[in-house]
């Protein structure tokens, strides 16, 4: 097995390839990735955008809706921010916000998480037939993990700014964010945008894996296919299997 470093520095170039195929073909590119809170997203990002070019490339973290967004139809906001052709787009969080931490929080409505799951199929389907192509990724860790991390978060001054008050109550929801997650990936992988699952204890795998499998998953000039081998199997379809199986 190659070193880490190694493996990450042409997983870049591969990626930068990728970006000029999505450029050269108006590919309107959208990564989602959700995960538990400290489950590693921003540092896959980061990761994943170092080197391509920030004109083409965009990362979508919306705050919380204003007093106005709260009264349009709930996608709204996120159509504003979707690619356009030769665009990659990567959403930190995204419209399942509403199944997963609105819900569990208490920042809808009954009826309104009810409808998002036949609103969101309706909403996926009309993006993949308008030309959008969508990959959906949920990083999952243990309890202790997300512990740590979590107390890392607020003994770091550089990571200061990512404590926030959902923060605090994310060990004391466990239960509830793991019962959200199983029905939100139960109800909404669907043929044209399914899931997947990575394992995100280890961040540094998590990255290469990640990279490697949304590479894996499009077409472009040039592929490295050999170097595309090594993924550390951390990233799985979701099925019952890996429902139950694959999952903290």
């Amino acid at each position: 097995m190659r070193d880490k470093k190694e493996i990450l520095h042409q997983l870049y170039i591969e990626l930068v390839k990728l970006q000029k195929e999505v450029i050269a073909s108006g590919l309107k590119l959208c990564v989602i990735l959700e995960g538990r809170d400290a489950a590693g997203k921003d540092g896959t990002i980061k990761t994943i955008v170092k080197h391509l070019s920030p004109r083409e490339t965009r990362v979508v973290a919306l705050a919380k809706p204003s007093d106005r967004e709260r009264e349009e139809w709930y996608f709204q906001r996120y159509t504003f921010h979707l690619p356009v052709s030769g665009e990659f787009v990567i959403f930190n969080r995204s419209w399942y916000n509403r199944a997963g931490v609105e819900h569990v929080m208490g920042f809808c409505t009954d009826k309104q998480y009810k409808s998002f799951f036949s609103e969101v199929e309706l909403f996926e389907e009309m993006l993949v037939k308008a030309g959008f192509y969508i990959l959906k990724y949920y990083l999952d860790i243990s309890k202790e993990e997300q512990e740590v991390r979590l107390k890392e978060r607020a003994e770091n001054p550089l990571k200061q700014w990512k404590i926030s008050p959902i923060d605090e109550l994310a060990q004391k929801h466990w239960k509830d964010y793991s019962k959200a997650r199983n029905e939100m990936l139960h109800k909404t992988n669907f043929k044209y945008t399914p899931w997947f699952i990575v394992n995100a204890e280890k961040k540094d795998k998590a990255h290469i894996a990640i990279i490697t499998h949304l590479l894996g998953r499009l077409q472009y000039k040039n592929k490295n296919e050999d170097l595309l081998a090594e993924n550390y199997g951390l990233v799985f379809p979701v099925t019952p299997e890996t429902l139950k199986d694959k999952l903290y």
